[in-house]
């Protein structure tokens, strides 16, 4: 497994400015980080951002921030 498939990663669309809004909470958790118009576009997008910053931190030798958000949550019996 590569190192960046280990994260999520995930597009939402904006639809005050009809653009579709690129997502890594682990790695960049100030927000989206990427805009484009179409979903697929915008996932490739954030795809090459988060391989670039894993590249960035291995490089500085700083360690990678351990993989935290989940696309879905268990439920908590009531």
């Amino acid at each position: 497994m590569k190192a960046q498939d280990q994260y999520l990663k995930f597009v939402k669309l904006e639809e005050t400015d009809a653009l579709y809004v690129g997502y890594c909470p682990d790695l960049f958790p100030w927000g989206g980080v990427c805009h484009a118009e179409t979903e697929e576009d915008n996932y490739k997008k954030i795809s090459t951002l988060v391989e670039e910053e894993i590249v960035k931190l291995e490089s500085k030798g700083k360690p990678l921030p351990p993989p935290s958000a989940r696309p879905m949550r268990e439920a908590i019996p009531a």
